[in-house]
């Protein structure tokens, strides 16, 4: 037999053995080939994880021992098994209901809450959008409550081992600085809504900027603002806007800027960029936002048919709208006038008093001889006394005699005292260029 054909026997006398097994034994026969196969593999990748002259039994090892302290926790008197909620107060709430979604089911705290006079206040001075924390254990029971009564103030009720206890407490906030700008489109609280602006700040920018611009009338589609303000938070809860650092209005293409300074006594001002005041002796309107429903001069009254003179501005607004005070001064009437119905009378510098009727009541505390300051809530908006409908009846007088409201001349309120030039022009100079970042730049929103 040549030399080819022994080879070819030789194959296939070897082949014949390996596919009999397989037959026999394929499944397990083809897993062992794999892993016979595969070994080199994981040789030379092996060889790729370890350098050859690396000798690991050379490296030195010790072993470190440290005590650490851990400082015991104090959970003022709290289960360490305890739940924390915080809800937000909605219109038409009531105690018992906001408790609920807090999951505090204690008759015993309830109890506590309605009767006691220190606790009270979550009561009484239940208002919509305010914040209540409480601390519950798990079965319910009432640890902790706190109710944000105002950016200043909170109360606090806490479980103790003799019951409850509450007491009103100094709440400490952080200051975050927001920057905003708008366009009016239709009207300002349409734009503040639209920039995220909230409406406490909207009614800041009214009071600064109506000096210059009546918010009634001289509102113009494309009119801008940018505003610089304060947001409050305490313990990472948002508590509402503070105050308005600096902000520009451009009105009929005209701008106004106002930048707030602190002198050395606490009292804060709006001044203009050469420490000009804002404000004036006198706002224009006591009121944020209405119409003049009625002007001053002669005209036809509207219960009694006849023409007789009317000395003073109708605003209509709806019953309940805050009404201000114009100016600094001194109550000189609080009570039943007439056919003014429901009356405040002030008198300030220079033998000017003004007159508010037709109120639906007054802010608490506001009687005769109450100091009252410019932009301070005094009452609220009605129909007492002659009135078809609700509205605020305003009244200027000088020495005794009445003068227009819309038309009279307001002299401007004292500059910047001289001694604060310096120091007021270097802040003002910084806050400019925050407004003219904010006014030179489009914001995108995202949703």
């Amino acid at each position: 037999m040549r030399a080819a054909e022994l080879k070819i026997v030789a194959k296939k006398r070897l082949v014949s053995p390996i596919l009999r097994a397989w037959r026999s034994e394929g499944p397990r026969l083809a897993v062992s080939l794999g892993v016979l196969m595969a070994l080199p593999v994981f040789g030379v990748l092996t060889a790729f994880g370890v350098a050859s002259d690396t000798q690991l039994e050379k490296i030195e090892r010790r072993v470190i021992e440290q005590t650490l302290e851990i400082a015991p926790q104090d959970n003022d008197g709290i289960p360490d098994t305890s739940f924390q909620s915080s809800e937000r107060v909605l219109r038409g709430d009531t105690v018992a209901a906001l408790l609920q979604r807090l999951h505090v089911d204690d008759r015993a705290a309830f109890d506590f809450l309605r009767t006691q006079v220190s606790a009270r206040s979550l009561f009484t001075k239940l208002r919509p959008g305010r914040t209540v924390q409480a601390v519950t254990s798990e079965d319910g029971a009432l640890q902790s409550l706190r109710y944000y009564l105002s950016n200043e103030t909170y109360l606090e009720v806490r479980r103790t081992p003799t019951g409850f206890d509450a007491a009103e407490r100094s709440l400490k906030t952080a200051a975050v600085h927001q920057f905003k700008s708008g366009t009016i489109r239709s009207s300002l609280f349409a734009a503040t809504d639209e920039a995220g602006i909230p409406d406490a700040v909207a009614m800041q920018l009214v009071r600064i900027f109506s000096t210059d611009i009546d918010f009634h009338v001289d509102l113009r589609r494309g009119d801008r603002f940018s505003v610089v303000y304060e947001q409050l938070h305490h313990d990472g809860e948002p508590m509402g806007a503070g105050r308005v650092l600096s902000a520009e209005f451009t009105n009929a293409g005209k701008s106004f800027q106002a930048y707030l300074f602190t002198d050395d006594q606490g009292a804060d001002g709006y001044y203009s960029a050469d420490g000009q005041n804002r404000a004036k002796s006198f706002l224009r309107s006591p009121l944020a936002f209405s119409r003049v429903s009625s002007g001053f001069g002669g005209r036809m009254h509207p219960i009694f048919r006849n023409w007789r003179q009317h000395t003073g501005v109708d605003f209509a607004a709806p019953r309940g709208t805050p009404v201000w005070a114009t100016a600094d001064g001194v109550v000189e009437f609080a009570g039943v006038r007439g056919g003014y119905g429901n009356a405040i009378e002030v008198r300030h510098n220079s033998g000017i008093t003004t007159l508010y009727g037709h109120l639906q009541g007054f802010v608490g505390g506001v009687r005769k001889g109450t100091r009252v300051s410019q932009g301070q809530t005094i009452g609220y908006v009605g129909s007492t006394g002659y009135a078809t409908g609700p509205h605020l009846h305003y009244e200027f007088k000088l020495a005794g005699i009445h003068q227009d409201p819309m038309r009279v001349a307001l002299p401007k309120a004292e500059p910047l005292d001289a001694r604060y030039l310096t120091a007021f022009k270097s802040a003002a100079a910084f806050q400019g260029a925050q407004l003219a970042l904010l006014r030179d730049t489009q914001f995108g929103r995202f949703e």
